[in-house]
């Protein structure tokens, strides 16, 4: 799920993980006004979901239907150091016969903003082929002073993590906003997602039903250069939660598709 980290020999779930995470893109790039009196308080940004959503989808590769399973959640809000945050999860696991193959487990927390929708902590603890990695970033908007312990990674104002940015997109106003870009920091590599929405209204039929959605599409830029390996496709259902229904990705390696194959809020 998002933002690959292509690799000569990426598996798939991964890649999988990376297509939800990065679906990543968009929304709210953060406003900063100057005034000649102290700045105004940020009020929190509204979202189209509440802690406990749980949203899970069926992911197929190749000639596997079901080669993975996704499973977003939104575990808590709560305060991180001083900030208000919202805390989402994203785990994915290879299911047989690809288990057999590539045997995966893996988990992204994020810790995005309330207010700014900025990313305040990126976990990846990642169990791949029986090697098992953990990471935790601290993100600091430049000229912000850390909250948290330990070393902490500064990035520029607005950054998200590819969780946040993801969740980021369904609180966009899509019929006013054509287009987002906005930077996106993976826990190795800065990159600028541009996201368009290229049809306001289209039919997805996946297994738990039809929706009326938004199509959206995700392109990835570094240094102001399109990396052409890496496309994304998301349908963004077009109901008071905007939610994710369907969502395909192209990589260098190959064709992901993640389908929505159930919803519990």
């Amino acid at each position: 799920m998002l933002f690959s980290q292509p690799q000569k020999k990426r598996t798939l779930l991964v890649a999988a993980t990376a297509l939800a995470l990065f679906s990543a893109a968009a929304a709210f790039s953060q406003q900063h006004a100057k005034a000649k009196t102290a700045p105004p308080a940020v009020r929190e940004q509204l979202m189209p979901f509440a802690p406990g959503e749980t949203l899970s989808y069926r992911v197929e590769w190749s000639m596997f239907s079901s080669a993975a399973a996704v499973q977003l959640v939104v575990p808590e809000r709560r305060d991180l150091f001083g900030f208000p945050t919202w805390h989402f999860r994203a785990q994915a696991h290879t299911q047989s016969p690809v288990r057999s193959l590539f045997t995966i487990d893996d988990q992204f927390d994020s810790y995005t903003d309330a207010n700014t929708l900025e990313s305040r902590q990126y976990e990846t603890h990642l169990d791949e082929m029986g090697r098992k990695t953990n990471q935790v970033l601290h993100l600091v908007p430049t000229g912000q002073v850390s909250k948290a312990p330990g070393p902490s990674v500064v990035v520029a104002p607005g950054t998200r993590d590819p969780l946040g940015a993801f969740y980021a997109l369904r609180g966009v106003e899509w019929g006013r906003t054509p287009e987002f870009h906005t930077p996106v920091y993976d826990g190795r590599d800065l990159y600028e997602m541009r996201v368009q929405r290229e049809a306001p209204s289209e039919t997805v039929k996946v297994d738990t039903g039809s929706f009326n959605t938004s199509r959206l599409s995700i392109r990835v830029f570094q240094h102001d250069k399109e990396v052409s390996a890496i496309h994304f496709i998301v349908w963004l259902a077009n109901d008071a939660a905007h939610t994710p229904v369907q969502i395909d990705a192209e990589l260098p390696f190959g064709s992901l598709r993640a389908e929505l194959t159930s919803v519990s809020r």
